[in-house]
């Protein structure tokens, strides 16, 4: 009898968006899928993604990533042109989109894009719905991670002892 071994990844995350954590405060997370074209795949696959700018934009009923970049392979073929920066479809069922789109509408949120990863053979990008921090909440947060990493120090110090 013999065992099919699967391929596994040392990890599934391709980007993260480590800034929009920082400049929002994030309410809801959903998880969509991306229409992607082969070359895009074949760059997600060597890890060559950056979304730290990247946003959603909602129109004409449909949920739309822009300013995520997505590098081309040099080895990519010669006849598919490669637009690095094209504005993406968000493949979202349509309970989430009108979910999206009245909160966006009615109370001032932003959708803005968290993480991009591998989901079996699938490429997700988590989407979060977020309010803008001030700056005094950004001092704020900055303060409470010093003082965790402080009394870690601490404690790791107090044990030793």
């Amino acid at each position: 009898m013999t065992k099919k071994k699967s391929h596994k990844p040392s990890s599934a995350t391709i980007a993260l968006n480590k800034r929009a954590r920082h400049e929002y405060f994030i309410e809801e997370e959903i998880e969509a899928g991306l229409s992607l074209q082969g070359w895009e795949v074949k760059s997600l696959r060597a890890g060559k993604a950056n979304i730290s700018d990247s946003y959603v934009l909602l129109k004409d009923g449909e949920a739309w990533l822009f300013g995520a970049t997505i590098t081309p392979l040099s080895v990519a073929s010669t006849h598919v042109i490669c637009e690095p920066m094209r504005n993406r479809k968000l493949l979202l069922n349509q309970r989430e989109l009108n979910s999206l789109f009245g909160q966006i509408n009615r109370q001032g949120y932003t959708v803005v894009a968290l993480s991009l990863y591998w989901k079996n053979a699938w490429a997700k990008v988590k989407i979060g719905l977020a309010k803008g921090k001030k700056e005094f909440d950004k001092r704020t947060d900055i303060k409470e991670r010093q003082w965790q990493v402080d009394k870690a120090r601490i404690m790791k110090n107090a044990n030793r002892g």
